[in-house]
């Protein structure tokens, strides 16, 4: 399969932070490549980067057939974009957004108006078109940032962190837009800290963290880095924790994950049901009363906290954008 996005070893440094760190990427034409990582990983440098905002210290990338240092002119109209806040005018209607941005793409007066009823239909927003963006909802205005972005159908679009501060409702529509997209051809990278979004949509996931791939593979690829299932156990009483804790960690194969609060305890086993009832049976053996129990498969969450050890609060490094010629 053509890949349509390629990049070697790309690196981006401010002063003594690496926000990017040699990271390769590779993104078969009509694929959506899911770049999964924490605030401060290194996602919107990397979406910055390829599609030529800002130039890497190190590295070569090429989008769309088109090297986005020796030719950024052509990278910028093969591609489309939807970053983390979308990029609408608040006093202008839907419709006069997207005719404004038909119209900055050449489309001419009147086929700029017809996409732009077309994209309106297409991501329902045509009720709202003629009412001003700032009556919109978020939902309503991250589908109108996705339609600006393909006014001029680009092969290839990237999208960062598409469904930040999304109701799951919003959430769940926006996947489905994005799903209808690829069905017409549109590749895409998606960044997201969303592992769900990224084990729903991604044919591809690469998980970066402090700049740098950490492990590369499809979403049940990744669940079988770490392998077997995960018990979770919720006791009655904080005093029989550490009990509990004992009991599952003869179990384990790893560590045994404690949340206090909500007196919860997880672990990893491989023994599948055989063990889970040993497990239970030695519970009840130490008369630790337990409020829930169940037994699951991994997910993208724990892939990403054993990948990485954090839960990844760092805040991004601010990004100065220095467009290229």
């Amino acid at each position: 399969m053509t890949a349509i996005i390629e990049a070697t070893g790309l690196a981006k440094y401010y002063r003594d932070v690496k926000a990017l760190d040699g990271l390769n990427l590779t993104v078969p034409e009509g694929t959506i490549l899911g770049l999964l990582g924490p605030n401060g990983a290194g996602k919107t440098t990397a979406v910055n980067i390829l599609t030529t905002l800002i130039r890497p210290n190190a590295g070569s990338a090429t989008v769309a057939g088109a090297d986005i240092l020796k030719q950024p002119g052509k990278v910028r109209k093969r591609i489309g974009l939807s970053g983390q806040f979308a990029a609408v005018d608040e006093n202008l209607t839907g419709f006069e957004n997207l005719d404004m941005i038909g119209r900055l793409y050449r489309l001419g007066r009147n086929n700029a108006r017809v996409r732009a009823r077309e994209l309106l239909d297409r991501f329902d927003l045509t009720e709202a078109g003629d009412r001003p963006v700032k009556t919109y909802s978020g939902g309503m205005r991250r589908r109108l940032d996705l339609a600006g972005a393909i006014v001029a159908e680009p092969p290839v679009l990237f999208l960062d962190e598409p469904t930040t501060g999304l109701d799951p409702r919003s959430r769940t529509e926006m996947w489905g837009v994005i799903r209808d997209l690829v069905g017409r051809g549109t590749t895409l990278l998606l960044t997201t800290q969303y592992l769900e979004e990224a084990d729903q949509l991604a044919d591809d996931i690469v998980v970066i963290d402090h700049g740098k791939e950490i492990a590369h593979g499809t979403a049940d690829e990744l669940k079988a880095m770490i392998g077997g299932e995960r018990v979770e156990v919720t006791v009655t009483s904080v005093d029989t924790i550490a009990g509990a804790r004992d009991i599952l960690a003869r179990f384990s194969g790893g560590e045994v994950q404690v949340n206090e609060r909500s007196r919860k305890l997880i672990a990893s086993m491989s023994g599948g049901s055989e063990e889970f009832r040993h497990v239970l049976r030695d519970l009840e053996d130490a008369g630790i009363t337990v409020y829930d129990v169940g037994m699951r498969r991994p997910t993208l969450d724990d892939v990403f906290l054993t990948l990485t050890g954090h839960a990844g609060e760092n805040a991004e490094t601010p990004e100065a954008v220095e467009v290229t010629s």
